[in-house]
């Protein structure tokens, strides 16, 4: 993985980062997600470490799919310990405007995971979603 690829990647943990410490406090299952997504992008337990202690320039995913992604992400993220605050929803809802996302999409998203077991958003639905909102 070239260093660019593994920027991208740290990237995409700065915001899981900020969403677990919305409340200043990262909690066990939160770091262990956060662990677990690492995993999944190839990197390590000393990159997440290293993310935690040091600065990471945010890079924006280019791709909107890539976006929705990480939208999915914080929102699992946030109901890990099924204590979805009202700064936790707040700060999601900043991350997806920056990342472009549509708004009703994401409201919609924030409303329906109470429907789901876990709060979990299948991701057929998640997709249908932000398709029926897409131009």
């Amino acid at each position: 993985m070239t260093d660019l690829e593994k920027n991208e990647k740290l990237s995409l943990l700065v915001d899981l980062m900020k969403l677990a410490n919305a409340d200043n406090e990262v909690r066990e299952a939160e770091y262990q997600f956060i662990l677990n997504v690492a995993m999944q992008l190839g990197l390590s337990p000393a990159d997440v470490t290293s993310v935690f202690k040091n600065q990471v320039e945010y890079r924006l995913p280019e791709q909107e799919g890539d976006r929705i992604v990480q939208f999915h992400r914080l929102v699992l993220l946030m109901n890990v310990d099924q204590d979805a605050s009202y700064s936790e929803k707040s700060l999601i809802r900043e991350m997806a405007k920056r990342m472009g996302l549509r708004m009703q999409a994401v409201d919609t998203v924030l409303q329906e995971m109470y429907n789901h077991p876990n709060r979990v958003v299948p991701t057929q639905r998640l997709i249908e979603i932000f398709t029926l909102y897409h131009n």
